[in-house]
């Protein structure tokens, strides 16, 4: 697995553009932890926005939520991990969203924890517990990812959908 996340982090850290950043983290994110759907999201001030995503199935991409309304907003604003291993069980899953969907599990990593500008999000089609590895690479691509943002010339606020192009 180590390998597989230096591929990762070197593809990252030859990214020029936002949408180059966002297509290696949502591949990267499902491969690394063999998920049926990764995302990217990305903070704009109170919402979150599903920049993209790598899944079985279409989930959120393209659509923004309240940033207290979603499992990412809960990543960002508590600067740290929700992992899930059954979502009609966890009150902080908004369930009218998710319960059409194929997810029953999830791992969500705030993008630079102390200041999150997005999240990294995991989902298993069954029922599944993050374990301490999966969480440590997803928090690893997390941190790569930052660093790239930063490069590209990511701003969090103003948002620019421009850098989405």
């Amino acid at each position: 697995m180590r390998t597989a996340l230096d591929a990762a982090t070197e593809q990252l850290a030859q990214t020029r553009t936002l949408p180059e950043v966002q297509a290696v983290v949502r591949v990267a994110a499902r491969a690394l932890l063999k998920a049926d759907g990764a995302t990217f999201v990305l903070r704009e001030a109170e919402r979150c926005f599903y920049a993209d995503e790598d899944a079985m199935s279409p989930l959120w991409k393209g659509q923004r939520f309240p940033v207290e309304h979603c499992i990412s907003g809960w990543a960002m604003l508590n600067r740290r991990a929700a992992i899930v291993p059954d979502i009609e069980k966890d009150d902080r899953i908004p369930i009218e969203a998710y319960r059409p969907t194929f997810v029953k599990s999830l791992l969500m990593v705030p993008i630079r924890q102390a200041a999150p500008v997005g999240a990294i999000g995991a989902y298993w089609a069954r029922a599944h517990r993050a374990t301490d590895a999966e969480l440590e690479l997803l928090t690893s691509l997390a941190t790569a990812a930052a660093e790239a943002l930063d490069r590209v010339g990511f701003e969090n606020a103003p948002y620019a959908p421009s850098r989405l192009a």
